[in-house]
């Protein structure tokens, strides 16, 4: 069989570049291989670190039921606990709304509810530069969870912030 080739040191920002490029194209296997590759020569670069895990977070909808431990995994990993939080809000966002294209209301509301703590949290220890962003994954979680009646019927018990979301 064929053996990987070592990415260049020289060449990690250019290919965290193509990364992204990939990811922006939908092209989220193309943008895993690459920050697999780059984690490879430097196994703790931050930016390659986010971006496999978004890249795994983008195929979800196919693979999340394998895929969901080693994106957290890969979030814990993150060099700031705003970040390791905030990213793991996303990973359980989008591990929601996977579970709800499969029909699996009930684990995505639990999800959801998860994504809710994460940001809630990610929001009181967000840098001035990004203390929006858990707010806007917030309302996006809380508006999923409205739009979709299959949720709030599959919530059974609330806990936490989940009885103000819904108003139960």
């Amino acid at each position: 069989m064929y053996e990987l080739k070592r990415l260049p040191t020289n060449s990690i920002e250019q290919a965290l570049s193509k990364a992204d490029h990939y990811r922006e194209l939908n092209q989220p296997e193309e943008a895993e291989s690459i920050c697999r590759d780059i984690l490879a020569v430097r196994p703790d670069h931050d930016d390659a670190l986010k971006l496999l895990g978004l890249s795994l977070t983008d195929q979800f909808h196919r693979t999340w039921t394998h895929a969901f431990d080693e994106t957290l995994n890969i979030f814990e990993r993150l060099a700031t606990e705003y970040e390791r939080v905030y990213y793991a809000g996303i990973a359980y966002e989008r591990c929601a709304k996977a579970q709800l294209e499969h029909g699996q209301a009930h684990n995505a509301f639990i999800s959801f509810e998860t994504a809710l703590e994460h940001f809630g949290r990610a929001a009181q220890i967000a840098p001035p530069e990004s203390n929006a962003d858990p707010i806007l994954r917030w309302n996006r979680c809380v508006r999923m969870l409205n739009d979709h009646p299959e949720l709030r019927d599959a919530s059974g018990p609330a806990r936490g912030a989940m009885h103000s979301v819904l108003g139960d």
